[in-house]
């Protein structure tokens, strides 16, 4: 694509990158490159425009109206078009454009059809034949800029609610489990010679040489990012001070992720998304191996034991991480639904995934994120438990059954989340903390669950206004570039003073 913020002027080819990129009809024979066809044909053969009316019997108006893709002929005219041209009905109507020249043509009338003009209230312009190309090439560039600003305002909360929620129904589909995925970090660990037990410091840095980068510690890592990669240089770039709520591994690991996948830069938020999702993932299929995180859950399940601490402790990851990877495993390797919740302590839901029936409170869209968790999950129940050392385990039934939870606090800039894993009823067998004697019942999406008493709500409605401890990211417009939420300037006048002389 064209993209205005690139070093010097649009070059051609990626002007005609940008034409292919602005039309979904790429596959398919259009007006205009119909057009364009039959005057390239006609000019090459040194036929005027009256000469080819004339031997296909059309006023000379009705030609230029074709050439200039106003106009679709019927079959039968085109048949009678290509026997006066010397060609054939397929050569005219190859999809492709007859030259680079044309190709530019092809795109700069396109996008003054388009919306962009439109909105600009712009009058159309004949392409005239003095018009150098790059010329056009910087029109087009012009305007994929446009077109590009005014998608990244359309870039709302709503885009991020419809991508989540596409997300984890994909997810659902694939009980969270990714052999492809689990089959790679299994292929980088057996590489550097793993050999059991919690993935170390210096595993990991073996995992960073095996893939052809060195790790740098800096004070001036951009603020907007966890760690910063140069590509180029086979470098990454990391905090020296690190947040001891965050294990130190997982952006490395996170950063040699990106590599190993091959991201690219995101297309849009749902790409943005999903890369996200898988390089968390392998992250914590290489922190907790697959081989030997089952082998660990098989014993415990058997010993009706599982526990999200005790998987923490045993592989040296966070509860988050130890939590999120169980769900990966639950279900493909264990037979056990699952759903996993990470609240905070507004009540607003952050992640979400379930597999076991489980009902989250949803939005229009079908999207959890954002939305309001009952008052009576344990995700939210936990927020009153004074002790914040063991685990918290509830009951809770529902209209649509009746599920266990193990939850527990976490600490974070943006203030203290819960992290909740949960079963049906049926399977809680399997889990420490089902003698839990708490349990909660909850009506929503009932009005009447989680809704303040008729009385003391007409009492207040009119008469309050709270300041809300939401996460300001949740409700305002989705950061802007390529990639939401990094300033990209600081990155690249970071790796500019970083880059190694030479």
């Amino acid at each position: 694509m064209v993209t205005a913020d690139r070093s010097g002027p649009a070059s051609l080819a990626a002007a005609l990158a940008a034409s292919a990129d602005e039309t979904d009809a790429s596959a398919t024979v259009d007006a205009l490159t119909l057009g364009r066809r039959i005057r390239d044909r006609r000019t090459a053969r040194g036929m005027t425009l009256g000469e080819l009316a004339q031997a296909i019997d059309r006023a000379p108006s009705q030609v230029s109206a074709i050439e200039n893709g106003k106009r679709e002929p019927r079959l039968s005219m085109l048949r009678t078009i290509a026997l006066a041209l010397g060609t054939t009905v397929d050569e005219l109507l190859r999809p492709d454009a007859p030259s680079e020249r044309a190709a530019l043509e092809i795109a700069v009338e396109r996008a003054q059809r388009g919306p962009v003009f439109q909105a600009l209230g712009l009058e159309p312009f004949r392409v005239a034949k003095s018009m150098s190309d790059q010329t056009l090439a910087t029109i087009l560039a012009l305007h994929h800029e446009i077109d590009r600003l005014h998608r990244e305002r359309a870039a709302t909360p709503e885009e991020a609610r419809r991508a989540n929620a596409e997300l984890r129904a994909d997810m659902r589909a694939r009980d969270n489990f990714e052999p492809e995925l689990e089959r790679q970090a299994a292929a980088l660990l057996e590489a550097v010679g793993y050999a059991g037990g919690p993935v170390s410091h210096q595993v990991v840095a073996d995992l960073a040489a095996h893939l052809g980068f060195s790790l740098h510690y800096v004070s001036d890592l951009p603020h907007s990012t966890r760690s910063v990669t140069d590509k180029r240089h086979g470098r990454i770039y990391l905090p020296t001070a690190q947040s001891p709520s965050r294990d130190s591994r997982s952006p490395i690991l996170q950063a040699l992720a990106s590599q190993v996948l091959g991201h690219e830069e995101p297309a849009n938020y749902g790409d943005f998304l999903r890369q996200r999702i898988e390089t968390n993932y392998l992250t914590a299929a290489i922190l907790l191996p697959e081989q030997a995180a089952v082998r660990y859950l098989t014993e415990a399940k058997n010993l009706r034991r599982i526990s999200m601490e005790e998987l923490r402790d045993h592989f040296a990851v966070s509860y988050e991480t130890a939590a999120h990877r169980f769900t990966n495993l639950a279900t493909a390797r264990l037979g056990i639904p699952v759903h996993f919740v990470k609240v905070h302590e507004s009540g607003t839901i952050i992640k979400a995934y379930e597999n076991d029936r489980v009902k989250f409170p949803a939005d229009a869209l079908g999207a959890v994120e954002g939305t309001t968790m009952c008052r009576n999950w344990t995700a939210r129940t936990v927020f009153d438990v004074e002790d914040r050392f063991s685990p918290w385990y509830q009951y809770t039934d529902t209209p649509s059954g009746t599920f266990w939870c193990t939850s527990r606090i976490e600490k974070a800039k943006e203030g203290e989340y819960s992290v909740s894993v949960g079963v049906p009823f049926e399977h809680v067998k399997w889990f420490r903390g089902r003698e839990t004697p708490h349990r909660a019942v909850s009506r929503c999406p009932d009005p009447s669950c989680c809704q303040a008493p008729a009385g003391l709500a007409e009492k207040w409605a009119d008469a309050s206004w709270p300041a809300a401890r939401t996460p300001t990211s949740l409700l305002a417009a989705l950061p802007t570039g390529t990639f939401p939420g990094v300033d990209q300037t600081e990155v690249f006048q970071f790796l500019e003073a970083h880059a190694p002389v030479g």
